[in-house]
């Protein structure tokens, strides 16, 4: 689970969008792509607003990044496989209404510190990658997990 640090906290406040959950749940999203759906793939990430040693010690470290269109794709998948066809609702109630929105809560977490991204990473990867409409309802399946 996310650690709700003064960052987040300052996050939260700045911006009022989304409720933590969704946060949390981008994040776990995230877990998700990288340990179960074995996505992404080992790129340089940017710098981040860390401290330089801590910074130093974070870049030393392979990263495995997943582009924008992978994560909404393993979010929607985590989602199903968390609360089945009540993903949308579920997602809707945090602030979540369309794809894009994943994008604005990992830019924001970027932001923060508490993810990275690549010198080709955009928000626009994040945008209409599906309609929530027809990923969580219209085409809804229970997939099995692994």
């Amino acid at each position: 689970m996310f650690d709700l640090s003064q960052e987040l906290a300052e996050l939260l406040e700045e911006d009022k969008r989304y409720d933590v959950a969704a946060y949390e749940f981008v994040f776990s999203g995230l877990h998700y792509a990288q340990a179960v759906l074995q996505m992404g793939a080992e790129r340089p990430s940017e710098p981040t607003g860390l401290s330089d040693d801590e910074q130093e010690e974070e870049l030393d470290e392979p990263q495995q990044h997943v582009t924008g269109q992978d994560l909404c794709e393993a979010i929607r998948r985590y989602a199903i496989h968390q609360y089945g066809y009540m993903a949308k609702v579920v997602l809707n109630s945090w602030g979540v209404q369309t794809t894009g929105d994943f994008g604005e809560i990992v830019f924001n977490l970027i932001r923060f510190g508490r993810m990275r991204k690549t010198p080709e990473d955009r928000r626009e990867d994040f945008e209409d990658v599906y309609d929530f409409e027809t990923a969580f309802e219209q085409e809804f399946k229970i997939i099995p997990p692994g």
